[in-house]
């Protein structure tokens, strides 16, 4: 459903549940009356968060769900065309944000173009969307990536053992999509092959954030977002029963604990999703691009982050792995 009144349109990656909710939660509350397209693998638990929204938010909230699965070129291609249609059809307003918000952290598997899913899901799919949608931004117009603390070794000091994940192991674009690591995770058990996985993909939407900001058209900007520890979300699905069992159902009641004694940088998907609306709908984000925010705060991303050859590497080779023939990056 397509309220009148909406005069923007903002797609959220994976915004059926978690951090994607709750941003979607914000934009439809927000005094600017923007229609939402949750973009979502599963359809049925897309449509359940749009009724959910509705419920919560308001019965003629403007949102909908459409079906993507980045995990998948070919949706990712279908999805970006489908869309084009109805913005030219006049059927949705305008594009004037994209929140790439999904991600994946699980073992190593392939995906149906043969290439690791982690890194698939989390980089090249994003990358892929990204490139299809330029055409059709209105400007001004904005992208958020999220990313993550992970990627920062120096957030992961002084952290507890369990609350940790292993620092990136950084290889060429080319090597990671196929699932090659580099070389300080050639001893990792599965755990760590796991996590490590996770955070080298988030040190890649770093690079994604950073290369963009230096290509996108003027009038488009690009920021990163860590949205920090989020007790509750989905992420953990994955993992063993027990480590399941805590993420969902005990860290989310002990938070204030947690911030006393862990980090700071913990919080509810609520409040992190407050904050990551705010990189789409702030005025005072104007014309900010290329700076990574933890929550509210801008703060400098990992020393490695900003190597700009690894950020322009991934760039180039993102478009060769997703057969774009005239990148509009």
């Amino acid at each position: 459903m397509v309220n009148k009144t909406a005069r923007q349109t903002v797609i959220i990656t994976g915004g059926n549940s978690g951090l994607g909710y709750a941003c979607a939660s914000t934009l439809l509350m927000s005094s600017q009356p923007y229609h939402v397209i949750l973009a979502c693998r599963s359809p049925e638990r897309a449509e359940e968060a749009v009724h959910l929204l509705r419920k919560s938010v308001m019965a003629e909230a403007s949102v909908e769900a459409m079906v993507l699965d980045l995990a998948s070129f070919a949706s990712v291609r279908a999805f970006s065309a489908k869309l084009k249609q109805r913005l030219e059809a006049k059927e949705i307003p305008p594009l004037y944000g994209l929140v790439c918000n999904a991600g994946v952290q699980g073992k190593k598997v392939f995906t149906v173009d043969g290439f690791e899913s982690t890194f698939a899901v989390n980089i090249l799919g994003h990358y892929l969307l990204i490139d299809l949608l330029l055409p059709s931004f209105m400007k001004p117009a904005r992208i958020a990536i999220v990313a993550s603390g992970v990627h920062d070794p120096a957030q992961m000091e002084g952290l507890p053992a369990g609350a940790t994940v292993p620092a990136p192991a950084w290889n060429s674009t080319f090597a990671l999509a196929k699932g090659e690591l580099g070389p300080s995770a050639a001893n990792d058990d599965e755990n760590a092959d796991r996590g490590r996985r996770y955070s080298t993909s988030k040190l890649a939407s770093i690079y994604l954030t950073y290369g963009l900001a230096q290509q996108l058209p003027e009038g488009i900007t690009v920021n990163a977002f860590d949205p920090g520890m989020m007790p509750g979300t989905g992420l953990a699905r994955e993992y063993t029963g027990l480590i399941r069992f805590m993420w969902d159902l005990v860290m989310p009641r002990v938070l204030p604990l947690m911030r006393r004694f862990i980090t700071q940088n913990i919080h509810s998907p609520k409040e992190s999703g407050i904050a990551l609306a705010r990189l789409i709908i702030d005025p005072a984000l104007n014309g900010i691009s290329g700076k990574y925010f933890e929550g509210l705060k801008e703060i400098r991303s990992s020393i490695e982050s900003y190597d700009e050859e690894r950020a322009m590497e991934l760039l180039h080779s993102s478009a060769v792995l997703t057969a774009i023939e005239a990148p509009a990056l």
